[in-house]
């Protein structure tokens, strides 16, 4: 054999070789196991550098794998070695902002968009691009924090995800497990809890939080408790049977006896789709969470679900655009102040992951980036408060004690005064002998003045609700109450802010708590019940409807949209200071043109009928006093019939009858 035929031999053989080397890779790639296709594609980059596949796949492993700083030099390579995708110079731009190349980071996304023709990769850029152009803003910031890496928890694992509960630390580690996850190569994660008094942790307490709820053949994540302490909702995944987020789902387990019992999956997980990061709200009653199912705005969003009084989720709901955005929103946390704080990768931010805060101001929700030093250009992330002014975050930053650390904070602004408004209130009912008694399981529901729902609670046996209300707002509560023997009425009614908040400059305390009280009264939906419409009145012997009856019968308008399935009696009676013939004449063209504006406002004639009473139905016989002659001359309205729902009102029926109302 000649040496070109040794030399061809060898070529050939090398070919084989790579060729069984990217096959093996792409399929590692395609199950997931981003670490195996690294580490295979890196034995082809030994031999060739500039090789543009190995350096594509070794750049998307690490990204997909939550290591952009890793994949910036290989996307690189890819890129000037030839590698053209729809996606490829966008994922780049991400990587150089994790490195803190921000001007390199921009010159990509403006390259960028002078070519990408996909839609929702051009909305990604736009948006980066525009975020970009927000960072010297941000380094501007001015604010208080000061950070401190939690030494006695942080080891070369990884440690994140710190909740605080009755003295208890808990946390998310990779920290002596054995088995590895293939996705990142790393160890598995479990949750672990240590005695605590604030941010002193006793590193010698640290113990697993239940074998029950560490599964040694799964990653479990991130954690929340109820207010009472004795459920946990968790994340748990990556067990190998879905490539990799399609099989992480979040976990619910109660504790009894002081034993945590065998956790159960959520029913309100999408199925194949990652459902992570829970946070429970101050009151227990919504679970907050992050999710890449269908119908987002960008990869991951960030969903409530609300919970009834059996312990039930339902009614997932995502928070809409003002917090979500084209990248990854996840980590939600809600203080008590009921600032929502996550993290993101779509609002101007620093690089990776970073922290902001949601606030609701007259009306209106912002979002803040928290800034430096709690933001960094590595990923930042899961933020929990034990006091108004101090609590701890996670960040795989330089300078840290491995892969993610966990880090304290305290706030030191000299102006921080924290103050929580709620609205307390009770529902209510007339019995038969005409005294409020408490009615309970009524779902109270709070809505903003344009309607949106905000909050929602079904009453117990004390008819007590809660909700939180912010400054300056006006809102309105909406009461239903369906099942039992009993119909009643939908009823809803105002509350304001209003003129009603405390001067900080007179506060001294951290935290200041305000509660105003309301009661919500349900009437019984009864056949031939009279209702007597207040301050509807008339110019002397006219029945044009003036500007202050109109305000009245909106009220009306409003009843009767709320509750569709009646019909009424509307009937206009008079004092007796006339003739009875023309107070009759009167009190019908008064009821008529009561009726004619109820029409306009968009109800069904057919669900009305005007009635003149005149004098006949005096209430006060022989009045004298013009206060008593004004007793007798009112508006009331009589239900006629309860039945199906009239068509042709302009009225959402679903905004108030809800099949999945979680009762």
């Amino acid at each position: 054999m000649n040496l070109t035929s040794k030399v061809t031999i060898v070529i050939v053989a090398l070919m084989v070789a790579s060729c069984s080397i990217n096959k093996k890779a792409n399929k590692a790639f395609e199950l997931g196991r981003f670490q195996n296709t690294i580490d295979m594609y890196n034995k082809v980059l030994e031999k060739n550098p500039n090789d543009a596949e190995a350096n594509f796949y070794v750049a998307d492993s690490y990204r997909q794998s939550n290591r952009m700083f890793e994949s910036a030099p290989y996307y690189e390579r890819a890129i000037l070695n030839g590698v053209k995708n729809d996606s490829i110079q966008l994922y780049y731009a991400f990587a150089l902002k994790s490195r803190g190349q921000y001007d390199q980071a921009k010159q990509q996304l403006e390259q960028y968009l002078k070519t990408v023709t996909d839609e929702k990769l051009s909305a990604r850029a736009s948006e980066e691009f525009d975020n970009l152009n927000h960072l010297e803003e941000l380094k501007e910031k001015k604010n208080y924090f000061k950070v401190k890496n939690l030494k006695a928890i942080n080891s070369p694992a990884a440690e994140y995800a710190p909740v605080y509960s009755d003295g208890e630390f808990y946390f998310t580690s990779s920290r002596g497990v054995n088995r590895i996850y293939l996705a990142t190569g790393t160890p598995f994660t479990n949750i672990y809890k240590a005695q605590t008094k604030g941010a002193r942790v006793d590193s010698t307490t640290i113990e697993s939080i239940s074998d029950l709820i560490n599964n040694e053949n799964m990653n479990e994540g991130s954690l929340t408790f109820s207010p009472d302490g004795k459920t946990i909702v968790f994340a748990r995944g990556n067990s190998g049977k879905r490539k990799g987020t399609a099989d992480v789902n979040l976990f619910m387990a109660i504790l009894r006896n002081g034993q945590w019992i065998a956790p159960r999956m959520l029913n309100i997980n999408n199925p194949g789709y990652w459902d992570s990061t829970p946070a429970f709200s101050r009151d227990g009653r919504t679970l907050y969470f992050a999710s890449n199912r269908p119908g987002g705005y960008g990869g991951v969003d960030l969903y409530y679900a609300k919970r009834n009084a059996r312990g039930r989720f339902y009614k997932v709901t995502n928070l809409g655009p003002e917090i979500n955005t084209t990248g990854d929103e996840m980590f939600p946390y809600v203080a008590d102040d009921g600032n929502l704080y996550f993290s993101s990768t779509g609002h101007p931010g620093f690089g990776g992951l970073d922290l902001f805060v949601a606030r609701r101001n007259n009306g209106v929700t912002t979002v803040e980036n928290l800034g430096t030093p709690i933001n960094s250009n590595a990923d930042d992330f899961g933020m929990f408060l034990f006091k108004a002014d101090r609590g701890f975050f996670t960040s795989n930053r330089d300078g840290g004690a491995g892969d993610d650390d966990i880090y304290t904070f305290v706030n030191e602004d000299p102006d921080l005064k924290v103050v929580n408004y709620f609205l307390q209130g009770v529902t209510m009912t007339h019995n038969d002998k005409g005294a409020l008694e408490i009615l309970p399981d009524v779902t109270v529901k709070l809505l903003d003045f344009s309607g949106k729902e905000l909050d929602e609670v079904v009453t117990e046996a004390d008819g007590k609700f809660l909700f939180r209300v912010y400054e300056h707002e006006r809102y309105n509560m909406v009461g239903t109450k369906k099942g039992g023997k009993d119909q009643y009425l939908i009823t809803r009614q105002p509350f304001t802010t209003i003129g009603k908040s405390v001067d900080h400059l007179t506060l001294t305390e951290l935290v200041t708590d305000i509660k105003f009280d309301t009661v919500m009264v349900l009437e019984k939906l009864i056949k031939d019940k009279i209702f007597v419409l207040e301050n509807i009145y008339y110019d002397l012997d006219k029945y044009d409807i003036r500007d202050d009856a109109a305000l009245e019968l909106d009220k009306l308008v409003t009843i009767l949209k709320d509750n569709p399935d009646i019909k009424i009696e509307l009937s206009s009676h008079t004092d007796d200071r006339q003739t009875e013939q023309y107070n009759l004449k009167l009190s019908e063209r008064r009821a008529q043109a009561a009726v004619d504006y109820i029409v306009s406002q968009g109800i069904n004639r057919t669900r009305l009928v005007a009635r003149g009473y005149g004098e006949s139905k005096l209430i006060i016989q022989n009045a004298t006093t013009e206060e008593q002659h004004q007793v007798n001359r009112r508006t009331e309205f009589k239900i006629l019939d309860v039945g199906r729902k009239t068509s042709g009102d302009n009225f959402d029926e679903d905004s108030y009858f809800d099949d999945d109302s979680g009762k």
